[in-house]
């Protein structure tokens, strides 16, 4: 072993192994750890030349391998694990060295041990990175935040191993303490929404349009092309037509419907709560994978009950109304998303910047879409804009797709049909751009059997009512 290696990264699992290949790839020296041999062995065989890519088993012989001050990446699973390694190369490091979170934490847990490890003269950060294995590889999106001066060491790796939109990297400084996994967490809640409003669509078509695999594969792919290009719509379209090697069908078909999750989408659903901001078409994507969990629940439901017979419908006209549905609610749900940002940036002092947090996600990570540079450029022109759906940039692009929204929305619930991402995503529309609700009955009700009070349009201040004199 020659010289100090310019980064350090624990875990070399398969996203471990991928971002340090990637590390290597950009000019940097790289040096992974893992307690797996094999992992180990593979790291080193993949990676050629060892001076330019090493690993070892041993946590020591790792520190000592790196430059100072060490910087050091953690690809481990998040919980229990990441404290674990932590206390493991505590008492290894020196004052100023940076230890970075790159999985999936929760931002509070990020917080406490910032807290920790400053008091021991460490630097600790949490980066979210999206983009899966591939994205590890080739250029992921970066989500990093913490102590900004800590950050410039490891910025320069991070650009270079980022992916490039238009030659931009997709990384940036998103603020203090937590911000950098609190936006990986709303990236994910994002993702959520946006794989079960495609899904919907997958299941409408194939139900009511009778369109084969083939044909399903042929329109994603043609909408790949348009204002719905997208990760999740070009993978769909590839997924749709891959054959099975067990059958003479296609996979797609043979994959049970009980959909798994890791907690990024609850937790992001349960902090919005916590914050008072809406996100429905986030909250049903989270709900429809606990329902397809109870899969031999629904399977007796089923037995109970009739459904409608499904009418098949003219298959240009669903696939217009398909597209511009998916269009408004993939809309509905980057509003969601950032605004749930917006308002967390404010109550957790993380200083976010909606523009630049949008350009970041425009290549490299799971949510990339064409629609996030219409998204970058909404909220360059209003960087106080508190809701995607105040932008003029969007008014239009709404007004022209909320009508089949609507179309399909009525269609699934004549057939039976469930398409909750987009009615959902329909009823947030709704209810956002109404200026009137039906809460007023819900403060008289609350008035009535609790004394809790309500306000009045025509006059200022707090009332009761006793409403049984």
């Amino acid at each position: 072993m020659e010289g100090k290696y310019d980064f350090g990264l624990v875990g070399l699992g398969v996203m471990g192994r991928n971002f340090i290949l990637n590390v290597a790839d950009n000019g940097f020296t790289a040096f992974g750890n893992d307690l797996d041999t094999e992992k180990v062995d593979a790291l080193i065989a993949e990676g050629g030349d060892t001076n330019k890519v090493n690993a070892s088993t041993d946590a020591k012989v790792f520190v000592d391998a790196l430059s100072a001050p060490r910087k050091i990446m953690l690809l481990v699973p998040a919980g229990k694990i990441v404290d674990a390694v932590i206390e493991s190369l505590l008492p290894l490091l020196d004052k100023d060295d940076i230890i970075i979170d790159g999985g999936n934490s929760f931002f509070t847990d990020t917080d406490l041990r910032e807290a920790y490890l400053q008091e021991k003269g460490i630097h600790f950060f949490g980066a979210g990175v999206s983009g899966g294995a591939k994205g590890a590889r080739l250029g992921p999106s970066i989500m990093p935040g913490g102590n900004r001066e800590a950050y410039q060491h490891v910025k320069p790796i991070f650009e270079a191993v980022s992916a490039k939109y238009r030659g931009e990297p997709c990384v940036a400084y998103l603020g203090p303490k937590s911000a950098g996994n609190y936006v990986k967490m709303v990236h994910n809640g994002i993702e959520y929404g946006l794989m079960q409003l495609t899904s919907e669509i997958y299941d409408l078509l194939k139900k009511a349009g009778d369109f084969s695999n083939e044909e399903l594969s042929a329109l994603f792919s043609k909408w790949n092309e348009g204002r719905l290009q997208s990760f999740l719509v070009e993978i769909t379209s590839k997924i749709l037509t891959q054959k099975d090697d067990l059958t003479e069908g296609h996979l797609v078909d043979q994959i049970l419907d009980k959909a798994k999750q890791k907690g990024t989408g609850k937790w992001t659903s349960q902090n919005a709560m916590d914050l008072g901001i809406p996100v429905p078409s986030i909250d049903i994507a989270v709900s429809m994978r606990e329902i397809s969990a109870l899969k031999a629940e629904r399977v007796r439901a089923d037995m109970l009950y009739d459904r409608p017979e499904t009418k098949k419908q003219d298959k240009v006209e669903l696939e217009k109304w398909a597209e511009e549905a998916l269009y408004f609610s993939f809309i509905i749900t980057y509003a969601q998303g950032l605004h749930q940002l917006a308002d967390a940036s404010n109550e957790y002092g993380y200083e976010l910047d909606i523009a630049i947090i949008a350009k970041i996600w425009r290549a490299g990570c799971i949510i990339r879409a064409a629609l996030l540079a219409d998204i970058t450029e909404a909220f360059q022109k209003d960087r106080s804009l508190p809701n995607l759906l105040l932008s003029p940039t969007f008014v239009e692009k709404v007004q022209g797709t909320v009508g089949s929204a609507r179309k399909l929305a009525s269609l699934a619930a004549t057939n039976g049909v469930p398409l909750p991402g987009i009615t959902n995503s329909l009823t947030y529309f709704d209810a956002y751009t109404a200026t009137r609700l039906p809460l007023n009955l819900i403060q008289a009700q609350r008035d009535y059997f609790g004394s809790h009070t309500y306000e009045r349009l025509d006059r200022e201040g707090i009332f009761h009512t006793e409403w049984e004199k």
